[in-house]
């Protein structure tokens, strides 16, 4: 049941019209028109009602029908509460040029304001006093514009474009009853005894067998409404056929039924006994809910198929059927809907469901489906080619993965493919794909770890662009070197030098030879450190076949500074023995020729203006170590200006010379050198047990010139050298005696100045505070004019106008800045004094830290009381800048 209905009893009209809502409450509007007997049609594109029937206003004798137009929109005032439709048009039907005869069919059809053609079939075979006829209708084919028209022996077709209309016969059967409707699809639908019929204007169409006379036909929403008289029972049943499903809709048994109309989207049967039965169409949930309880899927589909409903309920409806057919175990017709909801169904609810070995067939096609939707994930691609191993289809992979446009439009996942049959040894596939989506990289995997063809790797890099070749190379290079290294340093020629040397020596010999190359031709290589590094490991070795550095472990380093260890002191004996071959004089030559071109190395990659070098400076400081390369740790300490470990080195070698010419250039803190660094030297000699008289001289004359250290430290370090005799630093006290005599007799000349200041500042105290003062200014010292009363004389001996003052009073405007500057500086240092941390700092930094606390002591910051600092610089009175 499609359908829902409900009855409704209202009292029955005569000759009258009154409007009703869509609940079927009747309005307040009821009006006369016409004689029982008439017909009646509500215009839909304008609120008019087209009537016609006989005034009953007139008399009987003078009767005649009448067209009327009533405008529903206008009203006229009719009586003193109601009103009625104004009747704007009213035309006489049968004149002495058409004689009078019965109205038997009445049709309105209605285009765009004011289009409107009406057509009335009359008893005598007229239509509009034409031919008589039982049943009309319109029907539109572009811009044609045609009329059914159905007597009871024929159905004909009336072209009205034309001035005089024109007509066809379609049928020589036509009606006896008014059983005639016309579909949404403008054709004409006629109801017979053993059948309905459908006319289009070239004739007759599709029949549907419905035994019964049909008494009223009509059409709803696709649907064809048929009330149908059984003359055996005498009873009428209304059916509501769905006639693109083949199946009842709705039935009812019904009375005596008067008149059948659809408005509101519900259907009306007028009965007559003056009741009124309502039927509306359910909603699809409600229909889906039905069909679904019946198992009528097929029905379901095509229904939300033909009410255009979203995709996603489709293939929900779809879905249910799929779950019923997969019930049934009918797996392929159930695969078959499970397909049409690809894009809105979730895959793994369908995966799921035919995982099992037996339907791997189902899920193979499920999924093949997914990928030619290009829907498919990257598990969804591995489980489709495992589907295929499993089933040893090659034929189907060959489709699948060769297809053209399968790799070109990226309809799997790539990786994910090549991943899944080198894993199920399909390694020939595996490359395919590999080479045809450009994943270099996979193909020569496969190559050289599954497959172990070398030739043919080198081969198809030889093939590929410099740029990736390159990228290959890089990660499959020390592989390739390992099994074809003559071949492999020839493709690297070519791609970083685009010159193609042959290889003819060891490989290491090689290698340095192409980076050597390489660093020339390119100056902006983004493996630069990487290259330095190894050109670094190659240059400093003491031969070519060493492993690299960033190789090994601690171990390992261990055991090749022994073995640097045990070759060097077995080239020592053969140097001491006399018996070293050509071969070692050999060696040893190409071995300080790479030395020097370390040091050009370490030398070009850092220049001066960049801080940091194109190299490792950690692994090229462990290398020289290694190797013993003391020019290299030289260069690589001074650049990091780590002078204690330069001049360390010459300390290890007891280069005396060397030592003192590098103090020189790097102690000289006018260039921003470290002077700290005499005081090391001199801390060498003074330990080193050995004379060393004339090197101690020239080192205390740079430690007296920076006043490095004070000469008591001295006089202890060169004691403990006992080769070391008075002689050495004589002078060097000599000096330093003189020094302090001239510091002293400064100091005692300033003392005696800073004295005589102090009692001559405490006397003019004295004097303030116990005798009077004369002023004796006799001009203004601001405004410089004659002084006169009100006056203001400070104890500065400064006076002025009271007016030139102004509003301060307290303060000599000549004296006070100089007396604020006085405050500040007391005020800062009563804050230094606070800050313990600054003091100790100044004591660390200075070269003589007592002169720093008596400074302290001098400005009063530091308190001989126990008062505080704060207390202790707290001024006495004081009266220079009062007034009177």
């Amino acid at each position: 049941m499609l359908f829902q209905r409900q009855r409704q009893d209202r009292t029955g009209f005569t000759g009258r019209y009154r409007f009703a809502a869509r609940s079927w409450s009747p309005a307040s509007v009821l009006f006369p028109a016409h004689s029982p007997r008439f017909f009646l049609q509500q215009l839909k594109q304008r609120n008019c009602l087209v009537t016609v029937g006989e005034d009953e206003q007139m008399p009987p004798q003078q009767a005649a029908v009448f067209l009327k137009v009533y405008d529903l929109d206008k009203r006229q005032e009719e009586g003193s509460s109601a009103s009625r439709p104004e009747c704007v048009q009213i035309l006489r039907i049968f004149t002495n040029q058409f004689p009078e005869a019965k109205i038997t069919s009445f049709s309105v059809f209605e285009e765009a304001p004011p289009i409107i053609f009406i057509a009335l079939g009359l008893d005598n075979g007229c239509i509009y006093c034409i031919q008589a006829v039982t049943g009309l209708g319109f029907q539109v084919d572009g811009q044609a514009f045609q009329l059914f028209a159905v007597t009871p022996s024929s159905v004909s077709l009336f072209n009205l474009q034309t001035q005089t209309p024109t007509g066809k016969i379609l049928d020589e059967i036509g009606s006896e009853t008014a059983s005639v409707a016309m579909s949404d699809r403008s054709e004409l639908i006629i109801g017979r005894h053993e059948a309905v019929y459908f006319y289009e204007v070239d004739g007759r169409g599709p029949c549907w067998a419905f035994e019964g006379e049909k008494k009223f036909l009509g059409w709803f929403r696709g649907y064809l409404l048929c009330v149908i008289a059984d003359q055996r029972t005498g009873k009428n049943t209304f059916n509501i056929y769905d006639l693109k499903n083949r199946l009842i809709a709705h039935s009812i048994a019904v009375q005596e039924v008067s008149h059948m109309l659809c408005e509101w989207g519900n259907i009306v049967l007028i009965m007559a006994d003056k009741s009124a039965l309502f039927m509306w169409e359910k909603d699809m949930e409600s229909k889906l809910d039905m069909l679904f309880k019946k198992n009528l899927y097929t029905v379901a589909i095509n229904l939300v198929q033909s009410q255009q409903a979203d995709a996603v309920a489709t293939a929900e409806v779809l879905r249910k059927y799929g779950d019923h057919l997969y019930s049934k175990q009918n797996y392929d017709e159930a695969m078959a809907q499970y397909i049409h909801t690809i894009g809105h169904l979730e895959p793994s609810y369908v995966i799921q469901k035919f995982l099992d070995a037996q339907r791997i067939y189902n899920l193979t096609n499920y999924l093949e489906k997914l990928h030619e939707k290009g829907l498919a994930s990257k598990d969804h691609t591995t489980l489709l080619l495992n589907c295929y191993t499993k089933l040893k289809d090659v034929e189907k992979l060959n489709l699948f993965i060769k297809s053209e446009d399968g790799v070109g439009e990226h309809k799997f996942d790539v990786e994910t493919a090549i991943r899944v049959c080198r894993a199920a040894n399909y390694h020939e596939h595996a490359m395919y794909v590999a080479k045809k989506s450009g994943r270099h990289e996979w193909y020569l995997k496969i190559l050289l770890e599954d497959l172990d063809r070398y030739d043919e790797a080198l081969q198809y890099i030889n093939s590929l662009e410099p740029s990736q070749a390159g990228v290959t190379v890089k990660e499959y290079g020390k592989v390739l070197l390992e099994h074809k290294p003559k071949e492999t340093i020839e493709i690297l020629m070519r791609l970083c030098t685009e010159e193609g040397v042959p290889a003819k020596r060891g490989s290491s010999s090689v290698i340095m030879e192409f980076l050597e190359k390489y660093t020339n031709k390119v100056k902006d290589s983004p493996a630069q450190v990487e290259i330095h590094n190894t050109l670094l490991e190659l240059y400093l070795s003491h031969d070519l076949d060493f492993p690299s550095l960033s190789q090994t472990g601690n171990k390992e380093n261990g055991s090749l500074r022994a073995d640097r260890g045990s070759r060097s002191g077995a080239m020592s004996r053969a140097k001491s023995n006399g018996r070293m071959n050509s071969d070692g004089v050999n060696e040893e030559k190409d071995r300080q020729e790479r030395h020097q071109k370390g040091l050009l190395l370490l030398k070009r990659a850092w220049p001066s203006d960049q801080e940091q070098p194109l190299y490792d400076v950690d692994l090229a400081i462990i290398l020289c170590e290694m190797n013993s390369f003391k020019a290299g740790l030289l260069f690589l300490y001074e650049k990091l200006k780590l002078y204690k470990e330069v001049i360390a080195c010459y300390m290890q070698a007891h280069d005396h010379e060397g030592l003192i010419a590098c103090c020189k250039r790097l102690g000289d803190s006018g260039k921003g050198g470290d002077p700290s660094l005499w005081a090391d030297v001199l801390k060498y000699f003074g330990e080193l047990g050995e004379d060393c008289s004339k090197e101690v001289k020239e080192v205390l004359t740079y430690v007296e010139r920076d006043d490095i250290l004070p000469p008591i430290i001295v006089v202890q370090t060169l004691s403990r050298n006992p080769c070391l005799t008075l002689s050495v630093i004589k002078d060097y006290i000599a000096q330093k005696l003189e020094q302090e005599s001239k510091l002293i007799e400064e100091d005692r000349i300033a003392i005696e100045k800073y004295q005589e200041e102090t009692a001559a500042m405490r006397k003019e105290i004295q004097d303030l505070r116990t005798n009077a003062r004369i002023f004796q200014l006799s001009k203004c010292t601001a405004c410089t004019f004659t002084l006169d009363l009100p006056a203001v004389h400070f104890m500065c001996m400064h006076s002025f106008h009271q007016r030139c003052l102004g509003d301060n009073e307290k303060e000599c405007p000549e004296c006070a800045p100089e007396y604020r500057a006085v405050l500040e500086m007391k005020r800062n240092l009563e804050q230094n004094s606070k800050d313990q941390d600054l003091f100790f700092q100044q004591v660390k930094t200075s070269k003589d830290g007592f002169s720093v606390i008596a400074e302290y002591f001098g400005k009063g910051i530091i308190s001989k009381t126990s008062k505080g600092p704060a207390e202790a610089l707290k001024p006495t009175n004081d009266y220079s800048n009062g007034n009177f």
